[in-house]
């Protein structure tokens, strides 16, 4: 069996862009993989365009092999964006091979340690309107997540004034919890816009209502950075969405510098990489919660890495594709309130409509511009 060549699909999703890479071979078998880069697609598809040259010819069966070509060809190590690229086509190689032996993706990583992936949900950006918002934690919990995230506020005319985001998370939080009671876990994505002060301040205000993680509560450039704040706050702290390598990640999990390892399969450099992220973690008692905003493609291949990871503690989900898209999948992860169901379908479980797909090509949507109040740039 051999590669044929490389197809990426751009779906509509909710006004953005969901990027596909389609790697074919010339026994009719293909395999599918998600950028998870959303914001600089463009420069991704040029990667995935770089990398079938490399590829063409070569037998699919050869996933570490392939995977090592591809991330260090070039003499440069690949970076977030050639990563995104590379673990699309990582992806997209171990759909292949587990269709070709007629099996899932988990079991070709040993079985399943699992019946099932806890999964956590959004509960949107609504939160301007409190009791929008606290109605809306009410009818999640109804549904049955036990789970929920929402992200620190910042004003409606995107100003992010740090010290007032503090003062608003804090109640926030509080009142999520007072709203939904003791039994359910809550978690805040920070999504590093705050300073290391600010930081500090709004994890330790927040420890009397248990978070069960606060994610990238500072930027991540820099992850020694996170010594100061394990120092200073108890609550479990959570990063890792923007690293693209293990090598990233050694710092953090090195100086048990996070609780949890946020591994975004779509990043990371697909499935080959994230397993020895999960790896490195489990000798550190650090679990792993994987980062999904994404679409079917990375929520299956997150359900195949937590199935079979003994460390995996939650998986994220976001919402459902929009109509049009979710039109377009023939086959995709079972989702429950608070659980991702395991597939018994070959390879990832995931299935498209090409013909379908090949009829729209998506544009990313621009990521909010959020700026100081002296008009600084600042993190969304």
């Amino acid at each position: 069996m051999k590669i044929t060549g490389i197809e990426v699909l751009t779906l509509p999703d909710h006004g953005d862009s969901m990027m596909l890479a389609v790697v074919d071979t010339d026994e009719g078998l293909y395999g599918i993989g998600e950028v998870g880069v959303r914001t600089r697609q463009r420069a991704v598809a040029g990667g995935l365009d770089h990398l079938a040259g490399l590829l063409v010819g070569e037998d699919p069966t050869r996933i570490e092999h392939l995977w090592q070509t591809m991330f260090r060809r070039g003499f440069y190590p690949a970076d977030r964006i050639l990563a995104s690229a590379i673990a699309a086509v990582d992806v997209a190689l171990w759909d292949i091979r587990g269709k070709s032996l007629g099996i899932p993706v988990y079991e070709l990583f040993g079985g399943p340690v699992r019946d099932h992936i806890p999964a956590y949900v959004h509960v949107g950006d609504i939160y301007h309107d409190r009791p929008a918002f606290l109605d809306r934690c009410r009818d999640l919990v109804a549904q049955g997540w036990g789970h929920l995230r929402f992200s620190a506020p910042h004003d409606e005319d995107d100003v992010l004034d740090q010290r007032r985001c503090l003062r608003a998370s804090v109640d926030l939080f509080h009142a999520v919890r007072e709203a939904v009671g003791e039994e359910i876990e809550l978690i805040l994505d920070v999504h590093t816009r705050l300073d290391p002060p600010e930081a500090v301040t709004l994890c330790r205000e927040i420890e009397t209502a248990r978070p069960f993680f606060v994610e990238d509560p500072i930027r991540c450039e820099n992850p020694d950075a996170y010594r100061m704040l394990r120092a200073r706050t108890g609550v479990p702290l959570a990063a890792g969405e923007q690293f693209a390598s293990k090598w990233e990640f050694a710092r953090l999990l090195d100086h048990d510098l996070v609780d949890y390892a946020r591994v975004d399969v779509g990043i990371a450099a697909g499935l080959t990489e994230a397993r020895k992220i999960a790896a490195m973690a489990e000798a550190r008692y650090i679990r792993l919660a994987t980062h999904n905003p994404l679409g079917p493609v990375t929520a299956a291949s997150s359900m195949h890495l937590n199935a079979a990871t003994p460390n995996a503690a939650i998986q994220e989900h976001q919402v459902d594709p929009q109509p049009l898209a979710d039109a377009l999948f023939t086959l995709r992860p079972r989702i429950t309130p608070g659980r991702v169901e395991l597939s018994g379908a070959p390879g990832l479980g995931v299935d498209i409509d090409r013909i379908e797909a090949r009829k729209y090509q998506a544009t990313a949507a621009e990521r909010p511009q959020l700026r100081s109040r002296d008009g600084a740039f600042t993190n969304w």
